[in-house]
């Protein structure tokens, strides 16, 4: 019996000394109490207690967690704006007295997960029905921001930290997206025209400056062309006076008359419009009549120039 008691007594002994002993995970930190009253923390590792008189009432994780929220809200203009959101917070530091704080501040954490969700809705809620429908999509960080300042201070109060607040999705009734849709459709067409008819003006007017181009190289290759027509004729006209004046002064010299010469082009005119002629008519005065007036005609020019001379 004695035995039996000291063996009873041992194993007694054994499991107050196992119950001392608190094991707390890495990222974690144990609140313990005293006959329900706050007494101290423990830190990740094994920690020793008194067994039967202090009690872990929670454990804290000081690790960052996320959340996702889906909810409604109502645009100024009577719009239904569906968000999805992803919410990060995390403890704000692992000091004694916040971690005291987000240990007693709600009943437990499934409170504090319904507080933190209605606020953040709320606050997304009381923004949007300030603004119109046709606004939201472009107020995506706007929102954000407002969120931020305005639940950070109330986090802060309950020992936690917003550190990140992602609007993954913004939707609203399907009356509304297919209206939206064809917007975006007929503003695609309206651009779709004014790129095409800015292109063809702009092709038009290219050619058009091509064409007015071409006319004036045209134009002004044809002046060039015609000037240098005129300056060889010219030129051609001074060297056959030239040629004729220099022949009838050696023919004078030699007792000789001119009108040998004039002939003589006479004649090799006729040779070349006979060869030259391409199959054109050219009509001469071959009877000594008209022979004589050409003659007379040459010598007069020939006599002109000499005078010039």
């Amino acid at each position: 019996m004695v035995i039996s008691t000291s063996l009873i007594l041992l194993i007694i002994a054994l499991l107050l000394l196992f119950m001392g002993f608190v094991t707390v995970q890495q990222g974690t930190i144990a609140v313990i109490t005293m006959f329900g009253k706050y007494r101290r923390i423990m830190l990740p590792g094994l920690n020793i207690k008194i067994p039967l008189i202090e009690q872990v009432h929670r454990r804290i994780s000081i690790q960052n967690r996320s959340v996702e929220l889906e909810f409604q809200a109502i645009t100024i203009d009577q719009a239904n704006v569906y968000f999805k959101a992803m919410l990060l917070y995390s403890v704000i530091d692992n000091d004694e007295k916040n971690i005291v704080n987000v240990a007693f501040k709600f009943f437990d954490e499934k409170n504090f997960m319904q507080a933190l969700i209605r606020t953040i809705e709320g606050s997304i809620r009381g923004y949007v029905a300030t603004k119109k429908q046709a606004e939201i999509l472009g107020l995506r960080k706007d929102i954000t921001d407002h969120v931020k300042e305005q639940i950070d201070i109330t986090l802060e109060d309950w020992g936690y930290h917003l550190k990140d607040l992602q609007l993954n999705d913004i939707t609203f009734d399907d009356v509304i997206m297919k209206s939206m849709s064809q917007v975006v459709a007929s503003n695609n067409l309206k651009a779709a025209a004014e790129n095409e008819g800015q292109a063809l003006l702009i092709t038009k007017t290219k050619a058009a400056e091509a064409e007015g181009n071409a006319i004036k190289i045209s134009a002004s290759a044809e002046r060039e062309a015609a000037q240098m027509r005129g300056q060889g004729v010219a030129l051609f006209r001074q060297e056959v006076a030239k040629g004729m004046t220099e022949a009838a002064k050696e023919l004078q010299q030699a007792n000789l008359d001119t009108s040998v010469i004039l002939f003589s082009m006479w004649t090799e005119a006729v040779k070349n419009f006979g060869e030259s002629g391409k199959g054109n008519v050219i009509f001469l005065d071959g009877s000594p009549d008209g022979m004589q007036k050409t003659m007379r005609q040459m010598m007069a020019m020939s006599t002109l120039h000499e005078g010039k001379e």
